[in-house]
């Protein structure tokens, strides 16, 4: 026979063992729904806060700072290549500032540099035609100082002319000094001695202290040389002396 308490005891083995089974499919099918569900929870979490970091920045790049508005307003206000600045505007707001003084400052200064290089200028120019001028003249001044030379030794030469008249240079070392002096000026100073009787009466060569009229001349006639001319090429040093002859 069985034993009732047996036969009700075994119901309750077959219980727990239903139970067991079910604990045991029960994780199995759960730890399927939590490994299933526990990763896609963890992922959805990060996405949405990925998405909303990824908005910020979008955000912040939208929406213009006063950095930006100062870029683009310093931007637009630069004058494309070519173009002069307006300065108009600057100025106002410097007014009598220090800036505006040096500005001043320097522009007096310029003015006065270039004022110094026109004057420099104009001083070189005025130079460089004074050496030209004296270049040119130094000719002229030197032949004048020639002349002068020579007119103050024609009284030396009427000397010697004078000697030579009365004998006194037929010899001896004065005689040879006075032929050298005037060998020496006509050869390298051009000094010419002219006034010869019988030669035609030129005013523009011959003074007439004398004059006597005479019937076998057709002109006038140098009829004596009273005291000798002389000239340096065509420069009359002095006229010549003489007594002339005119016709009837």
């Amino acid at each position: 026979m069985t034993n009732p308490q047996n036969l009700g005891e075994e119901p309750d083995s077959k219980d727990e063992a239903a139970g067991a089974d079910e604990k045991t499919s029960a994780p199995a099918g759960q730890g399927e729904g939590v490994t299933s569900a526990k990763p896609g929870a963890p992922n959805a979490e990060p996405t949405a806060e990925s998405s909303a970091q990824s908005d910020e920045p979008q955000a912040a790049e939208s929406v213009p700072t006063d950095s930006d508005a100062a870029a683009e307003a310093d931007t637009s206000s630069v004058n494309a290549p070519g173009e002069e600045l307006d300065m108009s505007a600057f100025e106002e707001e410097l007014g009598d500032s220090d800036l505006v003084k040096a500005l001043a400052k320097i522009a007096e200064l310029e003015d006065q540099l270039a004022r110094a290089h026109a004057d420099l200028y104009n001083l070189n120019q005025e130079y460089s035609n004074y050496v030209r001028r004296s270049k040119e003249a130094a000719s002229g001044h030197r032949e004048s100082g020639q002349s002068e030379v020579l007119e103050a030794l024609i009284g030396v030469l009427d000397d010697i002319d004078a000697a030579r008249a009365h004998g006194d240079l037929d010899d001896g070392p004065f005689a040879s000094i006075a032929s050298k002096l005037e060998s020496v000026l006509g050869q390298r100073f051009f000094l010419e001695r002219f006034g010869q009787e019988d030669e035609d009466f030129d005013p523009a060569f011959h003074e007439a202290l004398l004059a006597n009229t005479n019937p076998e001349v057709d002109r006038p006639i140098i009829a004596k040389v009273l005291q000798p001319g002389y000239r340096r090429a065509e420069r009359v040093l002095r006229a010549a002396k003489v007594m002339v002859d005119n016709p009837e």
